[in-house]
């Protein structure tokens, strides 16, 4: 089920969709924790890294919360319903995501440590200012910039460096060059490095078609990434009918080896992973099941690698293999003995109606012609 970004707005049509939060309770007593199952595709949505709205949720409740990038898991500590969550994620969405002019959610963030400021622009206006550093999640943002941020401060002074660089090698720069006249002493002088920082900070947009036709593409790709497909509004059932059917297509088509990570995307787009296994094992095994779970076993783990720990999986594959060897013992005994069997299943049939060869005596004409015994 998908909402609206900007849940003020009731367009049903409004373009900017993101996945309803789906949060599930773990744990009992003082570890109890709240799992955001699907953080990282809200997160997605908004453009915005996963662990701010956690991080959010965290400042506002006054819990802890963990991180587990590489498994997609986002926790708070304690108990807390789906509803009071998306309650608060809208609070985030209108401090951190909508831009203050239109209201958009098509904005960036760019943060600067050094100057301990969050800027943020709107690609839909052109809007650009500076967000309120006052709570507690602007700390985090500070030290942990998202991806895409501005605040890549050395990659400017390297340039500088290299430029410089090349200016000397050039003979650009001689020492035969006066000096500048110094500053009258009314005047304060800035030190070098605040003009340099100044000069760093330009926000004048660039007027060129090149410069505004770049600036469309980005606006209609992150147009796409926060339109979400209609499939979300059908059922389970109709949902894991579609995956079957894209599982199915890919083995007819005779790519199924390599389209494992095809399929678990296509699962998580749908909101149906965890019947991931059931689809796969109903498309890909027959009776020649012993030697397809080996085929197919990175389809399998990647499906189901999420809701199962590394130990449980141990355990599992510990306690399966007496079963395996037994299956492989028992197909070796029935394909010796299928031989012996043949040969004593054989059963005689007697029949009473074959028929038995009659013998005729010949009559001989010379009665006087000895009889040769031995010639009959």
């Amino acid at each position: 089920m998908s909402v609206n970004v900007n849940r003020s707005v009731s367009d049903q049509f409004y373009r900017y969709k993101m996945p309803r939060l789906i949060a599930k309770v773990e744990g009992k007593g003082n570890g109890i924790k709240t799992v955001i199952v699907n953080m990282v595709d809200v997160a997605k949505a908004l453009n915005r890294p996963p662990t701010y709205p956690t991080k959010y949720f965290g400042c506002e409740l006054g819990a802890q919360t963990q991180f587990d990038v590489k498994n997609d898991r986002y926790i708070v500590n304690g108990s807390h319903e789906a509803n009071k969550l998306q309650d608060m994620l809208d609070g985030f969405i209108k401090k951190f995501v909508l831009c203050p002019e239109c209201e958009n959610p098509e904005t960036e963030l760019h943060v600067n440590p050094k100057k301990q400021t969050i800027g943020n622009s709107c690609k839909a206006c052109g809007y650009r200012g500076m967000l309120d550093t006052h709570h507690k999640l602007c700390t985090f943002i500070l030290k942990n910039p998202p991806e895409n941020s501005d605040s890549g401060t050395g990659k400017k002074e390297k340039e500088k460096k290299n430029r410089k660089g090349k200016d000397k090698e050039n003979g650009s720069v001689s020492s035969s060059e006066t000096p500048p006249p110094p500053p009258p002493p009314n005047e304060i002088s800035l030190p070098p490095h605040a003009v340099e920082e100044e000069e760093d900070d330009d926000w004048g947009e660039d007027t060129t078609e090149e410069a505004q036709r770049r600036r469309m593409d980005e606006i209609s790709d992150h147009a796409k990434v926060l339109t979400l497909s209609d499939d979300l509004e059908r059922t389970v059932e109709e949902r894991v009918n579609i995956l079957f059917d894209f599982v199915k297509k890919k083995k007819e088509e005779g790519i199924i080896d390599s389209s494992d990570k095809e399929i678990v995307a296509e699962a998580e787009r749908l909101d149906v992973k965890a019947m991931g296994p059931l689809v796969l094992t109903e498309v890909l095994f027959n009776e020649k099941i012993r030697e397809q779970i080996k085929k197919y076993r990175r389809h399998f783990l990647r499906a189901s690698k999420k809701y199962v720990s590394k130990e449980l999986a141990k355990e599992i594959r510990v306690k399966a293999e007496p079963f395996i060897k037994w299956l492989k013992e028992a197909e070796e005994e029935s394909s010796g003995g299928e031989e012996e069997d043949e040969d004593e299943n054989i059963e005689v049939v007697y029949s009473k109606t074959a028929s038995v060869p009659k013998v005729e005596a010949v009559k001989s004409d010379n009665k006087d012609d000895d009889i040769d015994i031995d010639a009959i």
